[in-house]
């Protein structure tokens, strides 16, 4: 493209988005011709003209920040360990992660589209900005006749999420078919034959429970281990339980929650899974740490303090404050990587960029 100069008084070049016309350049301009990213000048200017370069090469390297902001708004799902970790989660506004590997959603604050398709939700508390999404939700799989979700809930809330169903079918008028499992910490629940779920402890300022998908496998029992193949086939075929079950914890999900889930014991599954999903809901010192225990979350000055207990593969940072930008809170990512061996990577999705 090309940027004229003009040797009227100085004015700092203006960025002109693509969809907006540049408008006709005045008269005795200097042309400027940039073929790449990389400024390239194929006119020689000598004079007052030559401070003009240094304000060029400014905006662009503002298009080149913005270009790059885009293309992280723009960018859908993360792919970590084998799994697909998709949707959205502002804090106060709605929150929806979605496994599609699993078919299920953690939490629906407001039923994004690509939820619908997922046969399992798993409800960590009754806010509106988790669950206020589950009539939307139960009414479209209707629409589109999928079959009844199987919807998790702490056993606190379970009858009043029933009267808040009741309440949809009376006004609408319509049908909201729906499983609904209250699944206490510590319980299981087999989601399909190689999964099952239990909630373990969280602490915010309502009842709140986070979710451990663990996939299930067979191990040979040590006394086994010795015998040749034929010899294991035989005690199988005659009856004898030859393996262990073993549960290993693929997906962690927590909610909303103060850090101290991570002080529990019978957390350490959440803490060992390969994906840990937890909220981050402020990241710097804008606000304090017993700011964010008192309204029942987390700071990342928490997480990075007890960084020495996560033990995953991999950590998805959810829930920041609308406050914060893109910028921002891959800023605040880089500072908890270089606390732990695990991958750190925020959901990012619904941001906006400080460039836009």
């Amino acid at each position: 493209m090309q940027i004229s100069l003009s040797n009227s008084p100085f004015k700092t070049p203006q960025l002109f988005p693509f969809h907006h016309p540049i408008s006709k350049p005045l008269t005795n301009q200097v042309p400027i011709q940039i073929q790449s990213t990389h400024a390239t000048v194929t006119s020689a200017i000598k004079g007052p003209t030559s401070g003009y370069l240094s304000e060029i090469s400014k905006a662009i390297d503002h298009e080149e920040q913005y270009r790059l902001a885009r293309s992280q708004v723009n960018r859908k799902g993360l792919e970590l360990e084998g799994y697909s970790i998709e949707g959205i989660s502002i804090g106060g506004q709605e929150t929806c992660v979605i496994v599609p590997e699993f078919k299920c959603a953690f939490d629906i604050g407001r039923c994004p589209v690509r939820a619908i398709h997922q046969n399992f939700v798993f409800i960590t508390h009754a806010h509106l900005d988790h669950i206020g999404g589950l009539p939307m939700y139960i009414a479209s799989r209707g629409l589109y006749n999928l079959k009844p979700a199987t919807v998790f809930v702490p056993p606190c809330i379970k009858e009043d999420v029933e009267k808040l169903l009741d309440i949809h079918r009376t006004l609408g008028q319509v049908e909201l078919n729906v499983e609904l499992v209250a699944l206490d910490v510590g319980e299981t629940f087999e989601i399909r034959n190689n999964l099952v779920v239990r909630p373990f402890k969280t602490h915010h300022v309502i009842p709140s429970q986070g979710y451990v998908v663990y996939s299930i496998r067979k191990k040979l029992k040590k006394q086994y281990i010795h015998l040749k193949g034929k010899q294991i086939e035989k005690l199988k075929k005659s009856g004898v339980e030859i393996t262990d079950t073993i549960l290993a914890p693929e997906v962690a999900f927590t909610g909303d929650t103060t850090p101290d889930f991570m002080l529990d014991p019978h957390n350490a599954d959440a803490l060992r899974a390969k994906v840990l999903i937890t909220e981050a809901t402020f990241l710097d010192e804008s606000y304090t740490v017993d700011h964010a225990r008192q309204h029942g979350h987390t700071h990342l000055f928490d997480i990075m303090e007890n960084s020495q207990w996560i033990r995953n593969k991999a950590v998805v940072l959810t829930h920041f404050s609308s406050r914060y930008s893109i910028e921002d809170i891959r800023q605040a990512a880089s500072k908890l990587q270089s606390k732990v061996s695990a991958k750190v990577v925020p959901l990012t999705e619904g941001f906006k960029s400080a460039y836009q």
